[in-house]
């Protein structure tokens, strides 16, 4: 039984109330305790843990740098993901697993191994507790080896320190681009979409014609040949800058358009990519002619050329 607070100073609630003493609680050695071997053991692993989420680290900077972002691998269950998205996820997930992996199993074999009995106490704390608890937190930092387990200390802390740099590696992309790849904006700026090409119902891929879409009707639609580019480039990225909403609005209550005669007897088309954080808006109040986004409430007014009117987009 451990001596932290052999007389609590705050007065003994449970003798007053008349209540009995709480017994010792057994305490059972473990095998670290007791065998010099079976201590160094364990310390080894949990150094060895600490060591490959290091090199978990390293591994998901270099697979960041160097995979192909279009790379498509087979996975079992998972069947055809990005190779790119799988191998950083798993070094990432892996290399943090290990970290807190490893400070369980120190704190489960190497750290002191004690039951404490407390008897509860007047929730009033006398002057001296400060004291008493600052006193209790040095005690238990020596007492968990943090010092003595230079191994364990030095891996636990390389491991700490690299851990970061996978989470500040992807943030380069937010201001540099590769040499001679196009910017995200300009990425951005080309889509499917040409003169001529149908325009069709998604999901269900029907071509629309201008008398389906009544005066306040809505429609997602794509372009006819979006499954086909998606099927060829394993991917969904046309279809994140291709979507759309088709409205038909009554030529009298447009108030405002991007460009002369953009609309066609009152159908307008909008990305259905909300301009915030890419959320799909499909949400269409018909009175007032504004669209919201699900997400973070962004409301646009499709009748003045598509103009926030509240949110954060």
């Amino acid at each position: 039984m451990s001596d932290l607070t052999p007389h609590d100073s705050h007065g003994n609630a449970p003798e007053r109330l008349g209540y009995s003493p709480v017994a010792d609680v057994p305490h059972a050695l473990r095998m670290a305790d007791t065998d010099p071997k079976a201590a160094r053991r364990a310390e080894r692993q949990v150094a060895g843990m600490f060591m490959i989420s290091m090199l978990l680290t390293i591994a998901f900077v270099v697979g960041y740098m160097t995979i192909d972002k279009t790379s498509i691998i087979y996975i079992p269950v998972f069947g055809d993901v990005g190779t790119s998205t799988f191998v950083l996820g798993l070094t990432l997930g892996a290399a943090i697993f290990l970290i807190g992996a490893g400070a369980i199993q120190w704190a489960k074999k190497l750290m002191p191994d004690v039951e404490v009995v407390q008897d509860r106490h007047d929730l009033a704390s006398p002057a001296s507790a400060d004291q008493e608890a600052l006193a209790n937190y040095e005690r238990g930092k020596s007492e968990s080896g943090f010092a003595r387990f230079k191994l364990i200390r030095r891996t636990l802390i390389g491991a700490v320190a690299l851990f970061p740099i996978a989470l500040l590696i992807p943030l380069r992309d937010l201001w540099t681009a590769p040499a001679g790849s196009p910017s995200p904006a300009d990425l951005l700026s080309v889509t499917l979409w040409h003169d001529g090409l149908r325009i069709v119902t998604d999901p269900s891929l029907m071509p629309i014609k201008p008398e389906d879409l009544p005066i306040g009707g809505l429609v997602s639609a794509i372009p006819e040949d979006l499954e086909e580019v998606q099927e060829l480039e394993g991917n969904m990225n046309a279809r994140a800058k291709a979507a759309i909403i088709l409205v038909r609005l009554n030529p009298s209550d447009i108030r405002a358009q991007q460009g002369d005669g953009w609309d066609y007897q009152g159908i307008v088309a909008f990305s259905k990519i909300c301009t915030h954080v890419g959320c799909p808006t499909a949400l269409y109040e018909q009175r007032t002619h504004h669209l919201l986004c699900p997400c973070h409430q962004s409301t646009f007014d499709l009748a003045d050329a598509g103009n926030v009117v509240f949110g954060p987009a």
